[in-house]
């Protein structure tokens, strides 16, 4: 329950303390006196939208506080819990919302003097407060409003849970269809021209580091005469050439200097580097014979590799790699081709779970469905009560749930939801604004509002002048609905009816006061005296009578 709210530097505000009690409290003042002011600061502390032209002019900052009873607020106290705001053995029964505007339009968040988010406040807010504004009843022409009513009335969370869940399965499913279906041409052509490419680069079946090796052999193999003759000759110098070989030209050098290396004996490194290139020269003939032993002219390996190596540079220009590069460029390409053959398998697939997917779907809406259905039945003979106690004797109001499981699949459901009425004898029912005037909406609104309240657990809820458009007989009995509704849970209404006013177990006042350089708005609570006053106002405009004042002492009695 709302205890108090403190207002500094708002708008036409400069400073105001109000002390709520339970109940209904009312609040009337002249036109454009401000009434609204005090919601609307509550509305800030419940995570409005705040901006710079809020501020009071002249003032660097807005200031709102509201306090809570904390000890019944069960949901709440959780909430706080949960978010690290109350500790659980905390004995804080109060609680203290915060919020700061300055005059550049920033604002800050406080919830027991610790800094939040507006979404944190949002958050809580809507567990502590429920505002009706002036135009709400304006909404319920809205068929996603209708259906939201019915909905909460209804009290199926679950039921709207499921089918939310199994909608964002269908619809992320969807996406993924529809992004490999608008592609699937596309991959088609892609997937003939790479099973074409593939299927010539698997014929020719070029292996990893083939190419290095085919130009190797191919430069060995088309100059392997020259290399024959020349090995041959050099076999031939180096050990075969009887006295002028190289190989006896050094040993007959090592032997003439070791007869003379006694007699001096520089001479000895010389003869180890001698000694050294005879073993070199040695091994590098005998590598030589090998050599030409092994080396064959093999015409046909030679045309073999000539013609591989050719084709290999013709597929590398067709496909503008370099030659090297084609090895990994044909595993490359065959790596796409799997990749498109697994997405004409995932579409299949997909395919398959968008059918599994959209059944489930239907099935759950179905079930919803059933729900509302059930629901509506219930909820139009509510409203219908209501409605009839608030002078529309004759109206027949019915809650109609379509369900069309070939509708196009949405987050709540496949039902088209609708409040249909008739507020004449012989009228077929229709939908709400071919039919109702505007105070008839305002009552249908207000009916809808009080029964939505029944089974609500927001411990405060505030009307601001949506008795619009009711007057007379009609205006006592929304006050007797909500001085009832005052009896479950804390009401606030704004009103300018003198009937409504006068059903409330407190009532304020606003007024507005101008020195010509400034304007400050003033509420404040009124005693019984001060009651009979306003509302005979309210009853006869700015005149006082005695018999305004009669008829005003005899409206307040009636609901003492």
């Amino acid at each position: 329950m709302l205890l108090h709210l403190s207002i500094k530097n708002l708008a036409v505000v400069k400073a105001l303390d109000i002390d709520f009690n339970g109940g209904l409290s009312v609040i009337t003042g002249e036109t454009g006196a401000g009434k609204s002011i005090a919601i609307d600061a509550l509305g800030l502390c419940l995570g409005d939208r705040a901006d710079a032209g809020m501020v009071r002019a002249n003032s660097d900052k807005a200031d709102v506080c509201a306090t809570f009873d904390l000890s019944k607020l069960n949901n709440a106290s959780r909430w706080l819990v949960e978010h690290d705001l109350l500790e659980d053995d905390d004995l804080q029964s109060e609680l203290v919302i915060r919020r700061i505007i300055s005059a550049e339009g920033r604002s800050k968040a406080y919830i027991n003097g610790i800094a939040v988010s507006l979404q944190q406040l949002r958050s809580l807010g809507s567990q502590l407060v429920s505002i009706h504004g002036q135009h709400a009843h304006q909404q319920l022409l809205k068929s996603d409003v209708q259906r939201n009513v019915l909905d909460n009335y209804a009290e199926h969370p679950t039921l709207l849970k499921n089918v939310k869940t199994a909608f964002k399965r269908l619809h992320d499913v969807e996406k993924q269809l529809e992004a490999l279906m608008a592609g699937q041409q596309q991959r088609a052509d892609r997937k003939s021209l790479l099973t074409y490419q593939v299927k010539e680069l698997n014929e020719f079946n070029l292996e990893e580091n083939e190419f290095s090796e085919l130009e190797i052999e191919h430069k060995r193999l088309s100059n392997s005469q020259a290399l024959l003759e020349s090995a041959q000759k050099s076999f031939y110098k180096l050990f075969d050439a009887d006295e002028s070989c190289a190989l006896n030209a050094v040993q007959s050098s090592i032997d003439m200097l070791s007869e003379l290396e006694e007699h001096d004996a520089e001479l000895s490194p010389i003869v180890a580097i001698l000694n050294e290139a005879l073993i070199n020269i040695d091994e590098a003939s005998g590598q030589l014979r090998s050599y030409t032993e092994g080396l064959e002219i093999d015409p046909m390996r030679l045309h073999h590799v000539e013609q591989r190596f050719s084709q290999a540079l013709a597929l590398a220009r067709k496909h503008n790699v370099r030659p090297e590069e084609l090895f990994e460029y044909h595993q490359g390409l065959a790596n796409e081709l799997n990749q498109l053959s697994s997405d004409d398998e995932s579409l299949d697939e997909l395919q398959q779970s968008l059918d599994e997917y959209s059944k489930d779907y239907i099935k759950l809406a179905s079930k919803l469905s059933q729900s509302r259905l059930s629901a509506a039945k219930r909820l139009a003979k509510e409203v219908e009560k209501h409605i009839h106690s608030m002078n529309m004797v004759n109206a027949k109001f019915a809650v109609d749930v379509k369900f069309d499981e070939h509708a196009h699949a949405n987050a709540n459901g496949l039902d088209k939801v609708q409040f249909l009425i008739s507020t004449n004898p012989g009228m077929t029912a229709d939908v709400l604004d071919k039919v109702v005037s505007g105070g008839e909406l305002s009552r249908v609104g207000l009916a809808l509002q009080v029964i939505s309240a029944n089974g609500n657990e927001i411990p405060t809820m505030i009307f601001d002048e949506v008795d619009t458009g009711i007057s007379g007989p009609t205006a006592s009995v929304v006050g007797k609905l909500l001085r009832k509704l005052g009896h479950s849970c804390q009401v606030i209404c704004v009103t300018h009816l003198p009937q409504v006013a006068a059903s409330g177990h407190q009532q304020m006042f606003v007024t507005k006061f101008s020195d010509k350089k400034t304007t400050e708005t003033h509420m404040i609570c009124l005693n019984e005296i001060e009651r009979i006053e306003e509302l005979a106002r309210l009853l006869a405009g700015d005149t006082m009578t005695e018999t305004a004042l009669a008829n005003a002492k005899e409206l307040l009695g009636s609901y003492q």
